[in-house]
């Protein structure tokens, strides 16, 4: 590279110049790094707003790989040549990022090998999804794009069939319904837009000649995973449990923790006793409200459990749930703009909808966000709707996301969680921070936010809504129970259930939607208690450190500038100043 003569130079003398020059360097390396790092990966490009790749397709066969392992080779080596010392706070970060994620991507190609057991790594509708429903151009440039995606599908999904040699059951049913999903992107959405657009008959023709012959390779996956299903039913199927040794490699790498894996397990073990106190108290206060005439249940859990039933009665109807979180949203704006918590910019557009059926079966409710490149762009709350499930799964989801829970998901998804964080990550002065978020401290931040408004006034100290805040934190520490004793302890669906329902005190079908998660994912469920954790107490600690001098909204406003860093980097840079 043309800048390497450089690198080779500003590392060597201690001078305060040649700190300068370092990182001078640095920055010119980085935006090197990210230039090639979106030719071999196009489809993250595009998600980060760099549109000019909208029409690359990567198919992941073995090239594909050789290419990604030489990259990797080549930035490791790259970035060895600095002097982590001479780079200045912002820069010290981005390099500990760039470095995890190299080191990450890594040990993914050569140890993890996901690609060849997960076919739910394998959907091309997500990309044509964001340039169909994102205005960058107009739509005539668009589905130009689109068309040149679309030639390349079919030998994306040969790729995908030629990787999988080892599939496991849950991801394998994951794949057969999300790319059902997408035949049914290209087949409703993507042919309204062709139709309507103002495209000669020719481009029109072409555009459902590949469209016909993307969906045809979409369903030859969907059958060649089909076909292997009874075996993998009969026992053939590769173990979602990854075990301990894949569990802390990942885990450190995903998370960017001061904790292993296991001391955050047993953190969590703590932190639920903990909490079923606080709960247990609350229900006893509640207790005469809701049950005037009955003796208390003596055993916490069932009394507990007993108040949350009654209270979970007041939810919205199935066919109002999506139109119910989008007018808590504003509501949420105001009091974080009243009670001066932090920055926000009401300039960027979060648009809630219900979830694209190529993204369900996962979540029931997260953010789409623009990346750094087009932070203009809308972002989007998906939320996925009821409607369609059976009467009885329909009261057991609106129970678990009762009118008071639901307030608590729109703090976590939406203000002042996911949705502002990423706004102000959107202004980081680092790409790099922007690009390559932490999911610990994304999470985290979100997790941190719920007990933040409760505490500076939000919803007034009512009990009923205290009780359901320690409900859903009570998920957040249990999730990280669950997936350490799922992929590292063994655990099996009915134990899971029973952690979930009778301790959780979740409802059958969150429980159930739960276990699904956590046998799709790993690692990931983690992210919210750490996160929470490292965030909540590095405040307390600002707290004693500043005294009268610390306030809160600048607090916020610091810790979010840094992007989506790991809490880690976050943390250093706060505390050198």
């Amino acid at each position: 590279m043309a800048f390497s003569f450089l690198l080779a130079g500003c590392s060597k003398a201690p001078s305060e110049k040649a700190e300068i020059d370092t990182n001078v360097a640095f920055d010119q390396y980085k935006n090197a790094f990210l230039e090639s790092f979106w030719q071999v990966s196009p489809e993250y490009a595009l998600y980060n707003g760099r549109y000019e790749f909208a029409s690359h397709l990567r198919i992941n066969d073995a090239a594909a790989r050789a290419a990604d392992a030489e990259f990797i080779s080549q930035h490791m080596a790259l970035l060895a040549k600095f002097s982590v010392d001479e780079l200045n706070g912002t820069n010290k970060g981005d390099w500990a990022i760039i470095d995890n994620e190299l080191r990450s991507w890594q040990w993914r190609l050569s140890t993890f090998k996901d690609y060849q057991w997960n076919p739910s790594h394998y959907n091309v509708a997500g990309p044509i999804g964001l340039i169909l429903n994102t205005e960058y151009a107009p739509i005539e440039e668009r589905l130009a794009a689109i068309n040149e995606r679309l030639i390349k599908v079919p030998a994306y999904y040969q790729a995908a069939e030629a990787n999988i040699v080892s599939p496991a059951l849950p991801q394998t049913l994951l794949a057969i319904d999300q790319n059902r999903g997408a035949i049914g992107l290209l087949e409703g959405g993507l042919q309204e837009a062709i139709e309507s657009a103002a495209i000669s008959e020719k481009t029109k023709q072409d555009l459902v000649m590949h469209t016909q012959q993307a969906v045809a390779a979409i369903e030859h996956y969907v059958e060649f995973l089909e076909q292997m299903v009874p075996a993998l039913e009969a026992g053939g199927a590769k173990d979602f449990r990854i075990g301990e040794a894949l569990y802390e490699q990942k885990f450190s790498f995903d998370i960017v923790s001061e904790f292993s894996a296991k001391q955050v397990y047993e953190m969590a073990l703590a932190e639920k006793a903990k909490i079923h106190v606080e709960m247990a108290t609350l229900a006893e206060q509640l207790w005469p409200r809701y049950f005037p005439e009955q003796p208390m249940p003596e055993d916490s859990l069932i009394l507990i459990g007993r108040v949350i039933e009654q209270v979970s009665l007041e939810h919205a109807k199935p066919s109002e749930f999506v139109a119910a979180v989008q007018t808590q949203i504003p509501a949420l704006d105001a009091f974080v703009v009243e009670h001066d918590l932090m920055d926000t910019d009401r300039n960027k557009p979060l648009v809630v909808r219900e979830t694209p059926a190529y993204q369900r079966g996962f979540s029931i409710a997260s953010i789409e966000a623009p990346g750094p490149y087009d932070s203009a762009a809308n972002t989007y709350y998906n939320v996925s709707p009821v409607d369609d499930l059976s009467p009885e799964m329909q009261e057991s989801h609106l129970r678990e996301y009762n009118s008071y829970t639901m307030q608590i998901l729109n703090i976590h998804e939406a203000v002042p969680g996911h949705y502002t964080q990423l706004v102000h990550a959107n202004k980081s002065p680092s790409l790099i921070k922007a690009i390559f978020g932490n999911g610990a401290m994304i999470e985290g931040w979100a997790v941190y936010t719920e007990r933040m408004m409760l505490e500076q006034g939000y919803g007034e100290g009512q009990p009923e809504l205290w009780l359901m805040y320690y409900k859903w934190n009570l998920r957040t520490v249990v999730n990280t129970i669950l997936d350490y004793s799922i992929q590292v302890l063994g655990m099996d669906e009915q134990a899971a259930l029973a952690l979930l329902m009778n301790e959780a005190f979740q409802e059958e079908a969150e429980a159930r939607g739960k276990w699904r998660r956590a046998s799709l994912s790993q690692v990931q469920l983690t992210s919210y208690f750490t996160g929470y954790k490292e965030i909540y107490a590095f405040r307390e600690e600002q707290k004693q450190r500043l005294g009268e001098d610390f306030n809160l909204k600048a607090f916020h406003n610091e810790f979010l500038g840094y992007g989506s860093a790991p809490v880690k980097v976050i943390k250093d840079n706060m505390r050198a100043h």
